[in-house]
Order: C-alpha cells, then sequence, then structure tokens
C-alpha cells in the first residue's frame, strides 16, 4: 500500500519531501525554469528586503510569506505571477500596484506578465505596509 502512494507521488512532491519552506520555494522557482521562475525569485528578494523578519512558509501548494499572519503569497500560473495580499484591501495603495482580485472586500493581487517592470520601491513599501497592518492587529 506505502508503495502504491509513493508511486502516485508527483517528481514536485518527492522533491518536495523533507524539505525547509523555503528549499520548498527554491525547488519551485528552479523548477519553473522560466521568466516565471525569475519574477518569482526576484518578488521574493523584494519581500525579504522589506522585511527581514518575514518567514518563508509552503502552503496550499505554493510559497507564502508571513510576520504575525499572512502577509502575501507567490502563485504561478502559465502567463502570470501572482502576488496576493491577504489583507490588500486594506492597504493604501498610492502606485496602484494592485491590478487583480479588485472587487473583493479582503484580498487584492497584483498580476506580473512576461517582461513586466516591477516597482520594486513601491512593492517594498506594500510589503511594509502589510507587515504594519498585521502588527496593528495582533496588538489589538
Amino acid at each position: 500500500m506505502v508503495k502504491i502512494l509513493k508511486e502516485q507521488q508527483t517528481d514536485g512532491e518527492r522533491k518536495m519531501k523533507g524539505k525547509s519552506p523555503s528549499q520548498q520555494i527554491d525547488v519551485k522557482i528552479e523548477e519553473l525554469g522560466d521568466w516565471r521562475g525569475e519574477m518569482l525569485s526576484h518578488l521574493r528578494a523584494l519581500i525579504k528586503q522589506a522585511d527581514y523578519e518575514i518567514v518563508e512558509e509552503w502552503k496550499w501548494g505554493i510559497p507564502v510569506w508571513s510576520h504575525n499572519g499572512l502577509v502575501c503569497t507567490g502563485e504561478t500560473y502559465k502567463s502570470v505571477v501572482k502576488m496576493t495580499f491577504a489583507k490588500g484591501a486594506s492597504l493604501k495603495d498610492p502606485s496602484h500596484l494592485f491590478n487583480s482580485s479588485l472587487e473583493g472586500n479582503t484580498r487584492r493581487a497584483i498580476d506580473f506578465h512576461e517582461g513586466d517592470e516591477v516597482n520594486e520601491k513601491a512593492l517594498i513599501a506594500l510589503v511594509r505596509a502589510a507587515v504594519a497592518a498585521n502588527a496593528s492587529i495582533k496588538k489589538t
């Protein structure tokens, strides 16, 4: 029975087994092997630059970054890399980075397409605002 279950695992699942969340994100970036991996890697670096205490997690089969609660996720699709901010609707976005999931009351997302430039300064500010929002909720 165990042997059958192991055979049903994908190569990606086998590569992830026993790895830390940061290592799982590394595997995901490597497996993508195209512009999406490069974009996810770049976004990851900016997230870490914005908050040196941010925690990398692997939930729901995707990269997740948290600090006093969920900050954002990094999802990859065929033609887009999506950064979803858990409490994005409550964040100020003066640079108008949010371009997806705009209709919801809680989440907001940024879709990055191949060749898109990243407004690094604005994205770092947005991540910091999300971390600050989590900290203010945690205090109450």
